[in-house]
């Protein structure tokens, strides 16, 4: 193959050349309005050297919302395929490669740093430190992240798509049967993702542990900063086994190794174990930050304090360990004996136990509440009763026995869907719609916010409740038509149009974005909007760059609400100068370098890859030597700023 024609499509369509040409012209008009608006200074400036943990939690959830869409677009095209039977509008190949990059893409760039960005941007302010506790390490985290995903997204319009499945199965993800590089582009875009996400793991264990305010033991943490502090120990332990197995991947696609071939002594199962060996664990990683943010959720709008805070410590605590004993229950349908489905089937359903101690808790914190049904709280309500359903249906496909039935079906989408979305994607716009005036300043409009909450919730539950039934009638997942005798038809047209409510839903949550920064007042919402009881409410909206004037006490696990109403005393002493980071470009040049060893890897271009990776080298020896002590806010700064923002220490 020439050298060029290694870049083209194998498997051009209409809608991909359309796509191409959409993206082209939006990047040239971002770069021709960054132009004309004379903001490449602010840019690199503000956001593209910042270390401050606020912006990096920003830029995690724009991040975020454009893969949102990204793999909105990918699953709306799956279910208008499916509609109805023997539809043309895709053929086979762009089909497998659609459900591939929608699960990567939905599970590892839009759901993750979703995730990142509310641990970014919330812990720090929880525990009451000023940053996390290797800002420029935060710093190249993300950039890791984002060029691994950028890496991953240009599959689209160079050298083709991954088409093995998100979970990238060998032999098929194999040279002989994946001849494109698409699965390249899987294999070292998520590598390079995901060495940013094992260091975020690494950071956040390290500020949680060692950062929090006087005062606050472990057991007077806020709920979201357990979840954040059991969390980082799951990404700890789980992503160095995912960064083995892509570097295995890698050789026998480069390199013609023999790891997960089926000749020449390699083991294809021992993918799938590696896999699922991370792979499970990261569900875990995404539902119990989740779960967090419900917690501080749910007793805000309920005006209560949370029900069984010791029993939630200890079931997410049980959840993180049991994680790592369950993957096992993917295999059910390989062949294994007896006694290890029998085993695995009870550690899965096992893990209910848990969970279901911890909706208990939450239904216990609503009881005899006086709630508030603001956007936020609908979806945490929204979440209870259709998360508990996804589990339901999760105990159902734990029975090993029954999981022939149910496997590689329709029905597993459903249950996997059921669970995700409520639990993570109701989470996370929830908590968005929550913490926004902390992040920006204003409120999001409520009204346009919960036609948001109602079409997603309606679409959800058409788009994947009629999965239930054409799976448990035999539609196997990943087929892209089907003959009209099967029957399969009505129900999944019923799909489709859930799907399309859902993706009226996210352009509803885009427009209320759109008018809040036109209509919304800027001058009315006051630090703590929503009398909520957890510390970062103590700050002012938007969070200055030090965060706190004075460092807080804390007294008790909601020490912020015992500011408000018990007279506990917040901020003592006076004003000090503070030290904080200083801006480095070098994350995000490194992170550039990054995305081009891993690109010349992709298409086996040696000389590029050999100068990215002294180039990566380089940036690490040019921190090694780099003197930088960073800088100091002035008093005289620090109440100048307070000034700004209607009073000082207000909470003292």
């Amino acid at each position: 193959m020439g050298f060029f024609s290694r870049f083209l499509i194998p498997n051009p369509s209409p809608v991909i050349y359309s796509s191409m040409v959409a993206i082209g012209v939006t990047v040239l008009l971002i770069i021709v309005g960054i132009t004309h608006f004379k903001k490449w200074f602010y840019l690199w400036s503000g956001w593209l050297t910042t270390v401050d943990h606020k912006r990096i939690g920003i830029m995690y959830l724009i991040s975020a919302l454009l893969m949102l869409f990204r793999g909105g677009v990918d699953a709306v095209m799956m279910r208008a395929q499916l509609a109805v039977p023997d539809n043309k509008l895709l053929d086979s190949q762009h089909y497998n490669e659609i459900f591939s990059t929608h699960g990567v893409v939905m599970i590892l760039f839009m759901a993750m740093p979703y995730i990142m960005a509310l641990m970014n941007f919330v812990v720090p302010l929880q525990i009451g430190a000023r940053d996390v506790a290797f800002p420029r390490l935060n710093a190249i985290s993300f950039w890791l992240f984002f060029m691994g995903a950028m890496l991953f997204n240009i599959s689209f319009v160079i050298g083709g798509s991954p088409d093995a499945g998100w979970s990238s199965y060998f032999p098929l993800a194999g040279n002989e049967f994946s001849p494109h590089v698409g699965t390249n582009y899987y294999m070292i875009g998520i590598q390079i993702a995901g060495i940013g996400t094992l260091m975020t793991g690494i950071n956040f264990l390290t500020t949680i542990l060692k950062m929090r305010a006087p005062g606050m033991t472990l057991m007077k943490m806020p709920m979201f900063t357990w979840s954040a502090l059991v969390t980082s120990i799951i990404i700890i332990f789980a992503f160095p086994v995912l960064t083995v197995a892509l570097i295995m991947g890698t050789m026998d696609r480069l390199f013609a190794t023999k790891f997960f071939t089926m000749t020449d002594g390699g083991m294809d199962m021992l993918w799938a174990n590696l896999f699922w060996v991370w792979g499970h664990p990261e569900v875990y990683i995404l539902i119990l930050p989740a779960f967090g943010l419900f917690s501080e959720i749910i007793p805000t709008f309920s005006r209560r304090n949370l029900y069984g805070y010791r029993s939630m410590v200890a079931s997410m605590v049980f959840i993180s360990i049991y994680s790592f004993f369950v993957w096992t229950h993917h295999f059910f349908t390989m062949g294994q004996a007896a006694y290890v489905n029998s085993i695995f089937s009870i550690t899965t359903m096992v893990i209910a136990i848990p969970t279901g101690i911890k909706i208990f808790n939450w239904l216990f914190t609503m009881w005899k509440g006086r709630i508030r049904f603001t956007v936020p709280m609908l979806y945490s309500i929204g979440f209870i009763p259709l998360f508990t359903i996804g589990g339901v249906t999760g105990v159902m496909l734990a029975m090993s026995a029954a999981d022939y039935q149910y496997h590689n079906t329709m029905f597993l989408v459903a249950h996997f869907h059921n669970v995700i979305i409520p639990g993570v994607v109701f989470a996370v716009l929830g908590a968005g719609t929550y913490y926004w005036p902390k992040m920006f300043g204003f409120m999001l409009n409520e009204r346009i916010g919960k036609w948001a909450f109602w079409f997603l919730t309606i679409g959800f539950c058409l788009a994947f409740f009629p999965m239930y039934i054409t799976g448990l009638d035999g539609q196997a997942r990943r087929i892209y038509t089907y003959s009209e005798s099967t029957g399969f038809g009505p129900l999944n047209m019923i799909s489709f149009i859930g799907a399309a409510f859902m993706a009226i839903s996210f352009v509803l949550i885009v427009y209320t974005i759109y008018y809040s920064i036109r209509h919304a007042p800027r001058d009315v919402v006051g630090d703590d909007p929503w009398d909520a009881r957890s510390l970062e409410w103590a700050t002012h909206n938007p969070v200055p760059e030090y965060n706190f004037a004075i460092i807080p006490q804390v007294n008790s696990r909601e020490t912020f609400w015992d500011a408000k109403y018990k007279g506990h005393e917040l901020f003592k002493g006076d004003y000090e100068k503070i030290h904080m980071p200083n801006n480095s470009g070098v994350p995000f040049i490194m992170s550039c370098i990054f995305f081009v060893f891993g690109f010349a890897l992709v298409f086996s271009i040696w000389f590029l890859a050999i100068i990215g990776l002294i180039g990566i080298f380089v940036c690490m020896a040019h921190r090694s030597f780099e003197i930088d002590h960073g800088h100091y806010i002035s008093v005289e700064e620090i109440k100048e700023t307070e000034a700004k923002f209607g009073g000082v220490n207000k909470w003292k």
